[in-house]
């Protein structure tokens, strides 16, 4: 759950946001099905395609029957034209099993030859998608993030890491 304060000034409102998120200093710490999901997600970051950035980025979808779909970072020599772990995850499981209700994203990334010790967070792009399918579905989607060697957080749902999300309802 998001929350807004609001402080009034003579000319303008000013909004204070406070955005929850789960930290965890060890992969030991998460529940057994998370810990499963970044494990997935490390191994992933083994089939990403990154020969231009060395930044390996590993992602699993968690959906409601059970399946879990894998997504990695796919460069391209023509940017941006390739695809970011997240939306390859999620794409790849709206077409597989479409309607089906995304539970968590489970999210990894590691330099090539470096461990990562701070929290990667998907990029506003994907944050958006991510936005787009928790909208759809009417259920938060879990997102669970770590860099390799670093602690983990998680978000209950994107509303957490987007507040101001844009959604169909704005078109309306």
């Amino acid at each position: 759950m998001l929350y807004y304060s609001t402080l009034t000034t003579l000319m303008s409102k000013k909004i204070k946001l406070d955005i929850f998120l789960e930290e965890y200093d060890s992969d030991t710490q998460l529940p057994a099905e998370s810990l499963m999901l970044i494990n997935q997600a490390r191994d992933n970051c083994k089939k990403a395609y990154a020969p231009y950035s060395n930044f390996l980025v590993g992602a699993v979808a968690l959906l409601e029957n059970g399946e879990i779909v894998s997504g990695s970072n796919q460069e391209n020599a023509a940017s941006p034209s390739g695809l970011c772990a997240e939306r390859v995850a999620l794409f790849a499981a709206a077409a597989r099993y479409p309607g089906t209700v995304i539970k968590k994203l489970a999210v990894s990334a590691a330099k090539q030859g470096q461990n990562i010790y701070q929290t990667i967070t998907p990029c506003g792009c994907c944050r958006q998608t991510i936005s787009e399918y928790q909208t759809r579905q009417n259920q938060p989607i879990e997102i669970i993030m770590e860099g390799h060697g670093g602690r983990i957080q998680v978000a209950r749902s994107i509303d957490m890491l987007l507040p101001f999300k844009f959604s169909f309802r704005h078109l309306d």
